[in-house]
């Protein structure tokens, strides 16, 4: 499985480690990805994805996973992620509708 935030795209970046003589060898930086499931207030139910600490925050700030991903690039999201956006999307304008 990638290590890849599946809500913000944050993968693994490299560079290098540099010792005090000065010497470079090749590192990677890994995204701090977690598990979590958080809930859709227009679906009423929960999704579970595997997050950045820094997404988790974000989806906090922005006011919920629907506001979330609303806002957010498709181009970002995962596939699960871009299925749960379009049934968002169909929830919400069905409630509009009515």
């Amino acid at each position: 499985m990638a290590r890849v935030c599946e809500l913000t795209g944050k993968r693994v970046m490299t560079g290098n480690n540099v010792s005090h003589a000065h010497n470079k060898t090749r590192r990677r930086f890994l995204p701090n990805l977690t598990k979590a499931t958080l809930i859709s207030d227009a679906l009423g139910r929960s999704f579970s994805f595997k997050l950045s600490t820094h997404a988790l925050r974000s989806v906090e700030h922005t006011g919920g996973l629907d506001n979330f991903l609303l806002k957010a690039r498709d181009e970002n999201l995962s596939q699960n992620a871009l299925k749960v956006k379009r049934q968002v999307k169909k929830a919400q304008a069905e409630a509009a509708a009515a």
